[in-house]
């Protein structure tokens, strides 16, 4: 590839730079750190990434660094005055600001023509290249009156809404998406012609007082269809049932196009791991919910931070696995390293003060303080923001039950299972629900939902814990000691005092000593 800048050219593949036609000779590790720059205009690359593509990961000093940024200037006709060229980020790293032109190499015995040259514009410098974008198509109308479009495009335009409250998507505008309503372009076709790696299409179909709502989700990469539904609704109240929908549909998108781009990531790991690349590494061996998984991801997602400090996806993912490595895995539990949480999620919360899941991993870390009135309005934010976002709901659920708000508590771990079943954290749902009402004494209900937990994939030991606490109440005291027998099988030296370590979380003693006797009644050890 080569780029055309000021008066210089650039071969990247053969590291040649020519200004004004003329050779330029420099050393070459000069002209790796100028092609990195290039190659990123717009984009702060920190020290560390720098260090990884010039010094091939070795740790260099700030001074060598300093050095040979002030050559490039020289060669360039900057500096650090004036920066015109390199631009210096105050503790974060530098920035090539001059527009690039890329100029892409001629097929043999073709001429280079404009058709040939893209002009690269500097970006904002937080912005993610990998971020993926979604597409909403306006829905079509299959009923047999035309004056129905009014519901299909707020319906469409609804989604539109509440997936963009999702920040870590770019979601396409409602004008620009809807100005395809009429093309015979196919889903995918339209994908890429508007630069969207996902596109959601459906249809609407109203009879007397019935609807229909169909949608599906679309990779326009490969063609293929990732997930569908269809959703049929008495329609009492319109504008009900298009909220009901919309947000229904937008709670079980997010999750899917969440786990596309997890493995789209570990399937095409590249060797140069950028802080995109981390973060989904990262995120999925978080969900792999596994001890050695968790340590994993929090070395992902601290790495992501590390190569982009304004990465706030990064800062606060890697706060939620360092509070589940403690509450689930071997983690000791410390103020220090919660209070280190707690920064992460403050600094997360300064790069984006908007974003839901920024608040709700916030009020997780919170939680684990035993600060619940602060994790409860944490979660109340969250939800403000993105009331499709079903962790939140759940971790409004937590919040309300350990302050022994029962009936509160359970409405949301309700909600958030009737949100979001495909979630990766949906046994969770049920697991945490299931402790709450053990609390509130309906010990019937918690083995249910400890039973539908358990039947859920990645479920954690917990859930069987909690089973065994429920029927041990129920006198069933023989199946309680099985799920005794079960978890000492997957966790060493599980015991009573084990248990106790781990739910450092609960303040009230009540709670504690109903939770310590129901092990002790289904055979747990001291």
């Amino acid at each position: 590839m080569r780029y055309q800048f000021l008066d210089f050219e650039l071969d990247d593949d053969l590291l040649e730079l020519r200004q004004a036609g003329v050779a330029v000779h420099a050393e070459p590790q000069i002209l790796r750190l100028l092609a990195l720059l290039v190659r990123c205009a717009g984009r702060t690359l920190t020290k560390t990434e720098i260090n990884e593509e010039v010094w091939s990961g070795r740790v260099v000093s700030d001074a060598a660094l300093s050095g040979r940024i002030k050559a490039l200037r020289q060669l360039l006709g900057d500096d650090g005055k004036r920066q015109e060229a390199i631009r210096t980020v105050h503790r974060r790293g530098f920035r090539f600001v001059t527009p690039v032109v890329t100029v892409a190499e001629p097929a043999p015995g073709a001429a280079v023509g404009a058709a040939d040259a893209e002009v690269v514009v500097p970006a904002h410098p937080s912005a993610t290249p990998s971020k993926p974008t979604i597409a909403v198509l306006p829905f079509q109308n299959l009923s047999a009156d035309p004056d129905q479009d009014y519901f299909s495009d707020g319906v469409s335009a609804d989604l539109i809404s509440h997936l963009s409250k999702h920040r870590w998507l770019n979601v396409v505008a409602r004008n620009t998406a809807f100005a395809h309503k009429h093309s015979s372009l196919s889903a995918g076709e339209l994908g890429k012609a508007l630069s969207a790696r996902y596109v959601v299409e459906g249809s609407v179909q109203k009879s007397n007082q019935q609807i229909r709502v169909r949608v599906d989700l679309i990779d326009t990469d490969t063609g293929f269809q990732m997930w569908s539904e269809r959703y049929d609704r008495e329609l009492s109240d319109i504008f009900h049932v298009q909220d009901d929908i919309t947000e229904t549909i937008a709670a079980r998108l997010e999750p899917e196009i969440g786990f596309s781009e997890r493995n789209r990531v570990v399937a095409n790991r590249p060797d140069n791991l950028k802080a995109w690349d981390c973060f989904h590494l990262g995120v999925y061996q978080f969900f792999q919910f596994t001890a050695a998984a968790n340590l994993e991801a929090q070395s992902l997602l601290k790495r992501s931070f590390e190569l982009d400090p304004r990465f706030g996806e990064a800062w606060a993912w890697w706060a939620y696995a360092v509070v589940l490595g403690m509450v689930y895995w071997d983690l000791e539990a410390s103020m220090e390293l919660l209070d280190d949480a707690l920064a992460a999620c403050e600094t997360a919360l300064q790069l984006d003060p908007h974003n839901a899941t920024f608040y709700a991993l916030r009020a997780r870390t919170l939680l684990a303080r035993k600060e619940y009135d602060r994790a409860i309005v944490a979660n109340q934010r969250a939800i403000e923001l993105n009331p499709t976002f079903a962790a939140a709901h759940c971790g409004l659920g937590d919040s309300l039950a350990y302050e022994g708000r029962y009936e509160e508590a359970i409405s949301c771990f309700e909600r958030a299972i009737a949100l979001s079943p495909n979630d990766p954290q949906n046994w969770a749902f049920y697991s945490y629900g299931a402790l709450a009402l053990i609390f509130h004494g309906d010990y019937e209900r918690a083995a249910t939902w400890t039973e539908r937990a358990l039947a859920t994939p990645n479920c954690q030991f917990w859930a069987r814990a909690h089973r065994a606490v429920a029927l041990a109440y129920l006198n069933e005291t023989a199946q309680a000691r099985r799920c005794i027998a079960e978890i000492e099988q997957e966790v060493e030296g599980f015991t009573i005092a084990y248990a106790r370590a781990r739910m450092f979380y609960l303040k009230r003693q009540d709670q504690l000593d109903c939770y310590e006797e129901g092990l002790r009644r289904a055979g747990a050890k001291p």
